[in-house]
């Protein structure tokens, strides 16, 4: 990545490879007037489209269609900005971005234009992640949340904890400068009271970005259990349709089985298991090792049992094998039991009907409740991974602030690395490296 005070002239396809009615070659970087001169044999007025011919070196026309000049700082990526849109195809379009490599642009890498972006103060760290996430959205209810995202919801919620913070530090800053003063800042100030309400409203973002995360990964539910206990039934009976092969025969399913699914727009990525159970079958064996795989990388378990029967041994068995992750017991084929569809108190059991469906929307809310999942409706706001673990670590450092009350060197360290782990999340504080993985993932002309 040249450096921020000497960009170079960088291009790429911005749409999807294949064919299409439209095609757009996207251009960022410092005087593109000898590029668009070349290119198109003509200036162009800033911000207006532009019907035009692209033309090669010799003047022969590549392609025609509509040419869109943004001038610094005024763009996207707070560079002089070209983007040009014709027809679709494949081979018009690799002509045209070699046409721009003639004329001395270079490809740009995944993610450069939106790093540009972010470089230049254009948009936060948080924002140009939103990007990538509002382009892999899952479902409706992401796309929705990678937008307020985007919009900087998110950013704004972390900057008035920073701000917050801020202003303590100041108070905490302002007693140890002047310790013979007989005013007691800290206490005059409320700075405890300051302090627990910086707390609460940490702990109310954590809330919401936990959402966003469910909304942004979705949740890898696995169906386990012994053979023919309705597995392969629950899960066509939660995807709508027949995902999965259902006979009598016990041990159909030998292999994994994966579908997704949505429930209140959270994705969730259901795999059916082969049945779990001592065999001489090396397929079938096969299967078990690949179910004991998947349950290594799963959010939720769902342990099937037949409702007539109810948790036996081999069950107690299964469950004494399982990783730590939340766990729900369905009793199912309560059509047989004569039982009816219910949850249980602590909501770990759901009684159903894999066959009649019955009882299949309770174990779609405990299956939610199980993965965190609260609605905040339209105030969800997307978040990774690596917002959840900033935020933990800026409550972890509100604690031991708390707990280091009278030692206000320790307190002003402890608020002060509290900033730090928040600032992370916009990237006012942020490794070249984080940057470089962060980025590296985006599409490439993004």
């Amino acid at each position: 990545m040249p450096a921020k005070n000497k960009p170079d002239l960088i291009a790429a396809i911005a749409t999807p490879p294949g064919r299409g009615g439209i095609g757009v070659i996207r251009l960022s970087g410092p005087d593109l007037t000898p590029l668009i001169q070349g290119i198109l044999g003509r200036a162009l007025q800033p911000r207006h489209a532009t019907h035009a011919r692209f033309l090669d070196a010799a003047g022969a026309m590549l392609d025609e269609g509509i040419a869109l000049y943004f001038p610094a700082p005024h763009s996207f990526t707070g560079e002089h900005v070209l983007e040009l849109q014709g027809h679709g195809g494949p081979q018009v379009l690799q002509l045209l971005l070699e046409r721009c490599l003639e004329l001395g642009a270079r490809l740009a890498a995944p993610g450069e234009f939106s790093r540009r972006a972010f470089l230049n103060g254009k948009i936060d760290l948080a924002q140009a992640e939103a990007i990538a996430d509002l382009i892999d959205a899952q479902s409706q209810a992401a796309a929705r949340s990678a937008v307020r995202t985007l919009a900087g919801e998110f950013s704004r919620r972390v900057r008035e904890l920073v701000d917050g913070l801020i202003q303590l530090r100041t108070l905490v800053e302002a007693t140890l400068d002047f310790p013979e003063e007989e005013i007691d800042f800290l206490r005059q100030a409320d700075a405890w009271g300051r302090l627990a309400g910086l707390q609460q409203q940490l702990q109310a973002v954590m809330q919401e970005a936990r959402q966003g995360a469910l909304l942004r990964e979705g949740l890898n539910v696995v169906l386990i259990g012994q053979p023919n206990v309705g597995k392969s039934s629950l899960l066509n009976q939660l995807a709508g349709y027949e995902a999965a092969i259902v006979t009598e025969i016990a041990g159909t399913t030998r292999d994994t089985v994966r579908e997704a699914i949505q429930i209140e727009g959270v994705a969730l990525h259901v795999i059916d298991t082969a049945g779990l159970r001592e065999t001489a079958d090396p397929v079938e064996r096969l299967g078990i090792e690949r179910t004991w795989a998947a349950l290594a990388q799963a959010d939720v378990a769902l342990l099937l049992v037949d409702a007539v029967h109810g948790v036996g041994p081999q069950e107690q068995a299964i469950i004494g094998r399982l990783p730590a992750i939340p766990l729900i017991t369905v009793h199912n084929k309560i059509d047989l039991a004569a039982e009816a569809p219910r949850v249980a108190a602590d909501g770990r059991e759901v009684w159903l009907s894999a066959k009649t469906g019955a009882g299949i929307d309770l174990l779609r809310g405990q299956l939610l409740a199980a993965a965190g999942w609260r609605p905040v409706g339209e105030g969800a706001f997307m978040a990774r991974g690596r917002h959840l673990e900033a935020l933990r670590r800026a409550g972890r450092h509100l604690e031991q602030a708390r707990a280091a009350a009278e030692r206000l060197e320790l307190l002003a360290e402890e608020l002060r690395l509290a900033q730090e782990a928040l600032n992370e999340i916009t990237g006012e504080f942020s490794a070249d490296d984080l940057l470089g993985r962060i980025f590296s993932q985006f599409c490439i002309g993004k």
